[in-house]
């Protein structure tokens, strides 16, 4: 049997589009003598259509796109996800759901049973689980459909079940000859290699070809990476799609072809997949929102530098504007070097100085505002007259304002509230300060994009004379090993003091993430390239008092 997989870029609630592509895809698929094209994880809806579940009147016009994609593909057999009612009037009211269909006959349905409910997912909030793994015959194959969570359940692979059941061992038992995996799996940086190690250990341990079919591209922050794979029987990679791009490959079932000893089968790794998913998520949110075009500001800093390439390379040099706003309180290096950015990168940049600004705020508000060494409320002043000027032009002309700054920032809330905090995506707000340097890096592999002053000088706000980030911060490389430790890895501070970290450090750090809560809950959506991102991944109190006190 020979099975298109189609990896495809959805776009929730665009039933049209949805529809467009399928039947695009499907009909690709016929014209390469296929016998099915499988589809990923509700790909009809889009996904994670979160609380658009709870309207009857979605429901039914996913059930409509649906019923029109039976209708119109003819002569191949389609496996794709999309959202059932549960009839039974009992529990959830409705099924994350799979159906294969051909030439106008729906041949089998399939209801997802393993409904996760960790970091950013919540689908036992909407959906009821499935009850039974049938299996289902096609072109001489016995089939196991699996949707997503289903296959995250190998005895062998995870040491701590948080589910009872483990439907492709159930499949198997059936007498399944071949399991088709849809999905709709969020990236995180090292995500990818472990799940491919993961399905081709059950391949291999069933005796089973495995056909993985993902979902690709960026939903508000999550971020889809594809690399949708078939693997044979003992475990090898048969055909793999790309990464963060819509693709179809073709696995043929009798006659399976190992790809192992091919460049195209290697994984990128670590920071490159980081930066694909970064240029993908801007890109896809941008568009997806209905922009086409882009500001943000410059400040001659390498934060805004590597979001000024990301958007470059996402949405196009001619779609990004920068506004560089010195004050005082800026060097003489950052004008010559956001000069120096913008030509590299061909990106339009306007300068407006905000001193004059900055003097009448102080003048209109209280004779007792600083103009020299100001305090935090001054430092906040410049912050937010920068947002009011970038918010202007982004109001005027329709323009996506993105936020600039990372996740080391954000933890410690070393950030201003609607200052720099302000736009409509907060690009690197999941990227600590570190891999920021690292991507720098990984931008000038080639070329010099980002001039290397930039990245060498030290780190600073220039909301004072003279600041550095270092002066408040303790360095980035130790910073952002405790917030891991912390935000990630759920460390408690005895464990991080006795992983080595000075215990006042830790105490200072934790005492600033807790605090800070209520800011990032204000922020920007921001891209998530981390297994714990700040957002709804991430649902912590702001009115609480547990600081994890050492004893």
């Amino acid at each position: 049997m020979k099975i298109a997989i189609a990896q495809i870029n959805p776009i929730i609630g665009d039933f049209e589009y949805n529809f467009a592509r399928i039947k695009s895809f499907s009909e690709k698929a016929v014209a390469l003598s296929c016998d099915l094209v499988v589809f990923p994880e509700l790909v009809v809806s889009g996904y994670p259509p979160r609380d658009l579940l709870e309207r009857n009147d979605f429901i039914e016009a996913n059930l409509a796109c649906l019923n029109r994609l039976v209708d119109s593909i003819r002569d191949i057999g389609v496996i794709c996800g999309f959202v059932e009612k549960n009839p039974s009037g009992k529990g959830n009211s409705l099924y994350n759901a799979a159906v294969l269909f051909e030439d106008g006959n729906i041949v089998h349905r399939a209801f997802k049973r393993l409904l996760p409910t960790y970091d950013v997912f919540d689908e036992r909030r909407y959906f009821e689980p499935g009850t039974e793994c049938a299996l289902f015959s096609y072109k001489g194959h016995s089939l196991g459909l699996a949707i997503c969570e289903d296959v995250w359940n190998d005895k062998d692979i995870f040491q701590k079940s948080i589910y009872t059941i483990d439907p492709v061992s159930l499949m198997v038992e059936k007498g399944a000859d071949l399991i088709i995996n849809i999905s709709a799996s969020p990236f995180y940086m090292g995500k990818e290699v472990f799940r491919q190690e993961m399905l081709r250990s059950i391949a291999r341990k069933y005796s089973v070809p495995l056909v993985f079919a993902n979902q690709v591209g960026g939903n508000d922050g999550l971020l889809f990476d594809g690399i949708s794979t078939a693997f044979d029987r003992q475990g090898n990679i048969a055909v793999r799609a790309r990464e963060f791009e819509e693709d179809l490959v073709v696995f043929d079932s009798e006659s399976p072809v190992s790809t192992e000893d091919n460049p195209q089968a290697v994984l990128g790794t670590g920071v490159t997949m980081v930066f694909k998913a970064l240029v993908t998520g801007t890109r896809d949110y941008a568009i997806k929102c209905g922009f086409s075009k882009a500001i943000l500001g410059l400040s001659g800093g390498i934060d805004s530098a590597l979001t000024a390439a990301i958007a470059s390379l996402a949405l196009g040099r001619e779609n990004v504007l920068a506004v560089f706003m010195p004050s005082r309180y800026t060097s003489k290096d950052n004008y010559q070097d956001t000069k120096k950015l913008a030509d590299n990168l061909g990106i339009d940049l306007i300068q407006i100085p905000i001193d004059g600004m900055f003097k009448e705020f102080l003048r209109f508000l209280s004779p007792s505002f600083k103009t020299e060494e100001p305090g935090v409320t001054e430092q906040n002043i410049q912050a937010r007259i920068r947002a009011t000027i970038l918010m202007g032009f982004s109001n005027r002309d329709g323009l996506l304002l993105l936020s600039t700054g990372n996740k080391s920032e954000a933890s410690v809330g070393y950030c201003t509230l609607y200052g720099d905090m302000s736009g409509g995506l907060a690009v690197i707000s999941d990227v600590p300060k570190t891999m920021v340097y690292e991507l720098s890096g990984l931008v000038n592999a080639e070329k010099e994009w980002i001039p290397k002053r930039i990245i060498e000088k030290a780190p600073s706000a220039e909301l004072k004379p003279n600041q550095k980030d270092q002066d408040d911060l303790p360095p980035y490389e130790i910073l952002d090993a405790v917030l891991k430790g912390y935000i990630e890895d759920l460390k408690s501070q005895d464990e991080l003091v006795q992983m080595g970290f000075d215990k006042k450090l830790v105490e200072n750090v934790i005492s600033k993430i807790v605090r800070s809560e209520y800011k990032r809950q204000q922020a920007a959506p921001g891209l998530k390239v981390t297994s714990k991102a700040f957002g709804y991944g991430r649902r912590y109190p702001i009115a609480q008092r547990y600081m994890a006190e050492s004893t």
